[in-house]
C-alpha cells in the first residue's frame, strides 16, 4: 500500500496538473507505489511567507490521526470527522480554497497514502486490480479528496457550528451530489437539506439524490435567496479567525472545533425552505419507491 511521503517540507506548496501528471502513475493509482517526495518537492512551488495556516505538519498530523482512528472502519466514516477539522486547521478564505494547485499538492505531496486508503475501490471485474480514480488527486472541488471535505465544511456549517457539515458528510450521496450544485452557496438551502436528513425525511442515497434533483430543478423558477433571505455577509469574523491561526491550538480530536464567529443562518429562513423542500420531495421520483409510499 502507498506509504506516507519520506520527505515533508515545513510548509505547503502548489502543484499544477501538468506537474502532477508525472507522479500519478498506474502503480500509485493501484496503491502499489509511493510518490517520490523529494523529486516532487523540487518542482512544487512553495507558498511564500511564514503563515501559520500553511504549516504542513499541522495538516499531516491531523491526517495521521484520521488514519489511526478509522483504520479498522469503512474509509467513508472518516469524512464527517475530518472535514470540519481540516477546515479549522487550514483556515482559508474561499478565494484561497479555490486554488486548485494547493489541493493537488496536499494530495500528492502531503498525504497520497490517505488518498489511496480512502478511495481505493474494489475491482469491478474478476482478475482486475483495485484502483483510485485520478480525480481524487487532481479533480474538481467536488471530487478531489481534500477539496471536497473543505468545501463541504465551508458550505454546510452554520456560522461557527460545524454540526450540519458533519451530518452532510455522513451521507456520501449528499456529499457527492450537493457540492456540484450552485444553490448550495445559499446557506439556508444547505441547512434545509441537512434538516430533512435530521428529520429522517430522506434516509437512503436514492432519496438524497431525488431530493437534490428536485430542489435544484425548482431553483430554475424559485429564487431561494429571495423567499428565504440570509443575513448580510460580514468579513470581519473570518479575518479575526484567520489572524488567530498562529496562536490556535490544534483542532480537537474528540470535540468539534469552532469555525469563524459569523452570524448564524436565520432559523425562519431554514424552516421555510425545509417545509417547501419536504413538499418537493413528496412529489419527487425516487427509484424503487412505489406510488403509495409516503415520506
Amino acid at each position: 500500500m502507498t506509504s506516507r511521503p519520506e520527505y515533508l517540507p515545513e510548509g505547503l506548496a502548489l502543484l499544477s496538473d501538468v506537474q502532477a501528471a508525472e507522479y500519478i502513475s498506474a502503480g500509485l493509482l493501484e496503491g502499489r507505489e509511493d510518490v517520490p517526495s523529494i523529486a516532487l518537492n523540487k518542482v512544487a512551488e512553495p507558498l511564500p511567507g511564514d503563515d501559520a495556516r500553511l504549516r504542513l505538519h499541522r495538516v499531516r498530523d491531523l491526517i495521521d490521526d484520521a488514519l489511526d482512528m478509522f483504520r479498522d472502519e469503512r474509509p467513508t466514516a472518516a469524512d464527517a470527522w475530518l472535514a470540519p477539522r481540516l477546515h479549522s486547521t487550514l483556515r482559508l478564505t474561499r478565494r484561497e480554497a479555490a486554488e486548485k494547485r494547493l489541493w493537488t499538492y496536499l494530495a500528492l505531496g502531503v498525504a497520497p497514502d490517505y488518498v489511496v486508503w480512502r478511495h481505493l475501490s474494489e475491482p469491478r471485474v474478476a482478475g482486475s486490480r483495485a484502483g483510485v480514480a485520478r480525480d481524487r488527486f487532481v479533480g474538481a472541488h467536488y471530487k478531489q479528496t481534500f477539496a471536497r471535505l473543505w468545501w463541504a465544511a465551508e458550505l454546510f456549517r452554520d456560522g461557527p457550528d460545524y454540526r450540519p457539515a458533519v451530518v452532510a458528510c455522513g451521507n456520501q450521496d449528499m456529499l457527492n451530489s450537493a457540492l456540484r450544485l450552485d444553490i448550495i452557496d445559499h446557506r439556508p438551502t444547505a441547512l434545509a437539506l441537512v434538516g430533512l436528513m435530521e428529520k429522517g425525511t430522506v434516509r437512503t442515497g436514492r432519496e438524497v439524490n431525488a431530493l437534490t434533483r428536485a430542489v435544484n430543478a425548482a431553483a430554475a423558477t424559485l429564487m431561494y435567496d429571495v423567499i428565504a433571505p440570509d443575513t448580510e455577509p460580514d468579513g470581519e469574523p473570518l479575518r479575526d479567525w484567520i489572524e488567530g491561526a498562529a496562536s490556535a491550538l490544534p483542532a480537537s480530536r474528540h470535540h468539534l472545533p469552532e469555525g469563524p464567529e459569523e452570524e448564524r443562518v436565520p432559523a425562519e429562513a431554514v424552516q421555510g425552505l425545509l417545509t417547501h423542500f419536504e413538499e418537493l420531495f413528496a412529489d419527487a421520483a425516487v427509484r424503487g419507491r412505489t406510488s403509495d409510499q409516503g415520506v
